[in-house]
């Protein structure tokens, strides 16, 4: 039976019942999918709001350029107008369809640094999540290109390889690092990241390996007949029976029709929405700050003070330097004979530039002696443009951008109004602290004094971005303000904590206090971000919590 109602959707009044419902396709969500539907006698229902991923530009490396800011494949946040960025609000992508942010993302494999997870150890309460705990859950889907050890595994559906290209400038930048006291390294992933390095990346000879195709492979539907995955679907809104979630509520776009209906999970709901989707739902179901909902006229199931809060991310300060007699990619974009040497490089050999991830070169060193492991983090890019989507400047360049890995600022997720179609209040509070602030000023002197080493001088690096009037340390902090960006990891917004830890929204098994039957599984239940990227640690959160919930279910 199809109705039509005054919102002008089609309600297709039917309900479906499954033992487990996840919610988002991102790459926690795919990791759960794939280890919850081993079993073929456990039904699950994997619901996503984005499409297929047969763009070609998901799949070529550097078509990150076009995928974010674009509707197909990216939410198309704005954060809040931010004091610390100067009064600035700024794009924050975040990834939509079947891979979620790894459809978009640098495809940087790096797990952080032991001290993260140790401290979540510490502040939660449970050994389980220290660097020895989680280590294994990291090598579980692993296929790393030197073959299993004692830091990595192999033969896992995640694979993890050396980029297939290289830089002259990356090169000399990497030396002048060394030569301003920063160590080499030929491996970021072993518990100390300290050093000077290429990053690995998420890759199978030359094409992207995001976590729907590493997990979720187009046949996995057809061999494993208990897996149903709902894409262009949007969770609106969760079902609770008292104080346990019952489900689901689902707007799903079949052809021309968008239809409502309702999926019940015999066992748990799972929010694998991302930072920003899962606190979103959550509140619009009724589960948040009471003020927030009773705001928006929202009914209070249960009032949980952390839900939205504590978000932080990795502000990039990107500085960027014009070079003179050493090749970039931006005189060969913009040139047709360039252009067309890189496709046809790509096309046989699947390598070259077509081939690179965002950033090649990686550096972790300390801002100062102060810090007990390195505090900092670069990508280093033998490239130049404003900002994500703009051209490439018209002469040879190259873009150091640094950041705070442990930024003190804190900032929320907060929705706007009672309808899901609305998108939340995303306020990242970047450099809010004065801890940040010195960190930013620290990390921009420490640029210069790089760039000011031997192996550049050839070279001529003459920095345009910020520019060298900026002096002193408030100069500097301004400077950041100006130049700094996100580099899209969110986290913490549905952070777990130990039981007298009223701000905590999880417990350390990714349960939702207070209600029955619905965990989070995603970068939102991080209590402090790690000392890096964010894809991998999301994806071992997975692993972790599949083996928890597997197991509890084995002795309800």
């Amino acid at each position: 039976m199809v109705v039509h109602s005054g919102s002008g959707y089609n309600l297709r009044m039917h309900t479906e019942t499954y033992d487990y419902i996840i919610v988002g396709g991102g790459s926690a969500g795919c990791v759960l999918a794939n280890r919850l539907s081993r079993d073929p006698a456990t039904r699950v229902l994997l619901v996503e709001a984005g499409g297929r991923d047969d763009w070609i530009w998901i799949h070529i490396p550097v078509g990150y350029l076009y995928c974010i800011g674009n509707p197909r494949t990216d939410w198309m946040y704005r954060t809040s107008k931010d004091p610390g960025l100067n009064g600035r609000d700024i794009h924050y992508a975040r990834g939509l369809g079947l891979g979620g942010c790894s459809l978009i993302n640098a495809m940087v494999y790096m797990r952080g640094q032991a001290r993260d997870y140790d401290e979540w150890a510490q502040l939660t309460g449970d050994s389980s999540w220290n660097w020895e705990g989680v280590l294994p859950q990291f090598k579980r889907h692993e296929d790393f290109y030197r073959g299993a050890s004692e830091h990595h595994g192999a033969g896992g559906e995640l694979r993890v390889e050396e980029q297939r290209l290289s830089w002259d400038i990356l090169d000399r930048f990497a030396e002048a690092a060394n030569q301003a006291g920063i160590p080499k390294t030929d491996d970021f992933n072993r518990g100390n990241n300290e050093g000077t390095g290429k990053f690995q990346v998420t890759q199978k000879t030359g094409v992207r390996w995001h976590a729907g195709k590493a997990f979720l492979p187009t046949d996995t539907e057809a061999r494993r007949h208990n897996l149903r995955i709902v894409r262009n679907a949007r969770a609106t809104r969760l079902l609770f029976d008292g104080k346990r979630c019952s489900g689901v509520e689902i707007l799903s776009q079949h052809r021309d029709a968008t239809v409502q209906w309702q999926a019940l999970a015999n066992a748990e709901t799972i929010l694998c929405a991302g930072s920003i989707g899962t606190p979103q739902l959550l509140q619009l179901s009724g589960v948040g700050q009471a003020a927030l909902l009773q705001q928006h006229q929202i009914p209070v199931v249960h009032a949980l003070e952390g839900v939205g809060a504590n978000l932080q991310d990795h502000l990039q300060l990107r500085m960027a330097y014009k070079v003179k007699g050493i090749k970039t990619l931006n005189t060969m974009a913009n040139s047709l004979w360039g252009k067309a040497m890189m496709g046809l490089e790509y096309a046989l050999r699947r390598s070259g530039p077509l081939s690179m991830a965002p950033s090649q070169l990686g550096i972790f060193t300390r801002s100062s002696g102060e810090h007990a492991t390195p505090n900092l983090e670069y990508h280093v890019q033998p490239l130049s443009l404003d900002k994500f989507g703009d051209p490439l400047h018209p002469f040879p360049a190259f873009t150091a951008s640094v950041a705070n890995l442990r930024p003190t600022s804190r900032g929320h997720v907060r929705i706007q109004s009672a309808r899901h179609e609305d998108k939340p209040e995303i306020h990242c509070a970047y450099l809010s602290t004065p801890e940040d602030r010195k960190v930013a000023a620290d990390a921009l002197k420490l640029s210069r004094r790089i760039a000011a080493m031997p192996a550049l001088a050839p070279y001529s690096p003459e920095e345009f971005l910020p520019g060298p009037q900026f002096q002193t340390d408030e100069q500097l902090a301004v400077a950041a303000g100006n130049i700094g960006t996100t580099i899209f990891h969110p986290v913490g917004t549905c952070k777990m904590g130990r039981a007298d830890d009223d701000t905590a929204v999880v417990d350390t098994r990714l349960r939702v206090r207070g209600i029955a039957g619905l965990r989070v599984v995603d970068a939102s239940v991080m209590p402090t971000i790690t000392s890096g990227n964010t894809a991998a640690p999301t994806m071992m959160i997975a692993e972790k919590a599949a083996a928890m919930i597997l197991a509890d279910r084995a002795t309800a």
